[in-house]
């Protein structure tokens, strides 16, 4: 028989306790550990003294979005919470898939807006830049959109698919759920800086809206890729332009 943990009747949990705890610890290790490389980095405004060996940084990232969407997928199989759940919505014809393009389209404006907004309110970082990992030859672009794939779905199954209902089972709350799924998600970018990881923070909580608008992490898995991609090959095509 298979027994699936519940809170207090409420809700039933995607998975034990404890291993929410885990995943928040090494939500915690990377942020430490993204710090660790902020304060290494050389005098240059870098977090890299330059761009070699950004293609291992590029299949490094991918491998922990997979190595932690396994983890949140082992345990919730286990305890009777398939993948189709966590992910939600349903793909069954064109047109359930244009509906959901219709609400990320408009979402990454939104979320293009709101995080302008909130780098003007939060002001200039001191953190060292991301920008010199960026992709620029076409191998690069290639994997780097592989990389954006990949965050936008392991990612939004990790934060929305899974914590975000695990945070609403133990709570008892959406909304509390909601604001502690997003700040997990910024301290998982520790390594962009302090500032940084606030404003990641905030566009975790649109994503998380999103995702309890629509039950669904599918819109968000569009918007997500998408706002990686094109920031990292509209970063590469002005370092073609004006090189």
């Amino acid at each position: 028989m298979l027994i699936v943990p519940v809170t207090d009747g409420r809700r039933p949990l995607l998975a034990p306790a404890w291993h929410t705890a885990v995943l928040g610890a090494i939500l915690v290790g990377t942020y430490f550990a993204g710090a660790w490389l902020q304060s290494r980095a050389g005098a240059g405004p870098g977090i890299a003294p330059d761009h070699r060996g950004a293609l291992g940084v590029y299949f490094a990232a991918m491998a922990l979005d997979w190595a932690l969407f396994f983890f949140v997928w082992r345990f919730t199989s286990r305890s009777g919470t398939p993948l189709r759940e966590l992910i939600g919505g349903r793909w069954s014809s064109a047109k359930d898939v244009a509906v959901d393009i219709a609400i990320a389209v408009p979402f990454w404006v939104l979320w293009t807006f709101t995080a302008r907004l909130v780098h003007r309110l939060v002001g200039p970082s001191a953190a060292k830049s991301i920008d010199v990992l960026l992709p620029r030859t076409v191998l690069e672009e290639a994997v780097w959109i592989l990389v954006c794939l990949t965050a936008g779905f392991c990612e939004e199954v990790i934060f929305r698919g899974y914590l975000q209902k695990q945070l609403h089972a133990l709570t008892g709350s959406a909304a509390a759920a909601v604001v502690l799924q997003a700040v997990a998600f910024g301290i998982g970018h520790g390594y962009q800086g302090v500032k940084n990881v606030a404003v990641i923070a905030v566009l975790g909580l649109l994503y998380g809206l999103l995702a309890l608008w629509r039950r669904s992490t599918r819109p968000g898995m569009l918007a997500h890729a998408w706002s990686d991609a094109y920031g990292g090959l509209r970063m590469s095509f002005l370092s073609r332009l004006f090189s």
